[in-house]
């Protein structure tokens, strides 16, 4: 769709596609609401910017929509097709097979969380050397790193909605609001 199509839309509707970017409710209403935009960029910043505000919780929440690394999402529609995509080069190399469960299982004992990375883009041995490294962590700076990622992911999934390619002005590479 694009934005004038995403403009048209019902307020319940516009929600609904946009918490398939990003399982953070208030946000999504918070975008939705901001409609009218002129064009996709201005949608795409607007929406990183609110994200960038999202607390601890939303971004707690919103991983119980993140299936582990490796493996399927349990739902169906936009947010289980979005992570298909997303880890189809995952799938698709040498498989980490037993290295990634067991980092998964390591991660989730530390932080009490599902790892959560930008597969998109990405290859096995990028997403494992980010693992081993993020394991690292202290709580506070990985739970920063989770909320990141999740930013990066959203602003994909968008952009992907609105059939617009990011650009550096929708997210800078440090994860932060342009």
């Amino acid at each position: 769709m694009n934005v004038t199509e995403f403009n048209a839309l019902s307020r319940d509707d516009a929600i609904n596609a946009l918490v398939a970017c990003a399982a953070v409710p208030a946000w999504a209403a918070q975008v939705a609401d901001g409609r009218p935009y002129p064009d996709a960029q201005s949608l795409l910043v607007h929406a990183d910017r609110l994200a960038a505000t999202w607390t601890d919780a939303e971004v707690d929440a919103a991983l119980a929509d993140h299936p582990r690394l490796g493996e399927n999402h349990a739902g169906t529609g936009a947010s289980a097709e979005a992570s298909a995509r997303e880890q189809a080069a995952l799938r698709a190399s040498a498989d980490p097979g037993e290295r990634l469960a067991a980092g998964n299982r390591l991660y989730e004992q530390r932080f009490g969380r599902v790892y959560l990375v930008r597969a998109a883009g990405r290859t096995a041995p990028e997403i494992l050397a980010l693992l081993d490294e993020r394991l690292g962590n202290d709580p506070a700076t990985e739970l920063r790193v989770v909320a990141r990622e999740l930013r990066e992911i959203c602003a994909l999934r968008l952009a992907g909605l609105l059939d617009h390619a990011p650009t550096s002005a929708t997210l800078d590479p440090t994860g932060g609001p342009a």
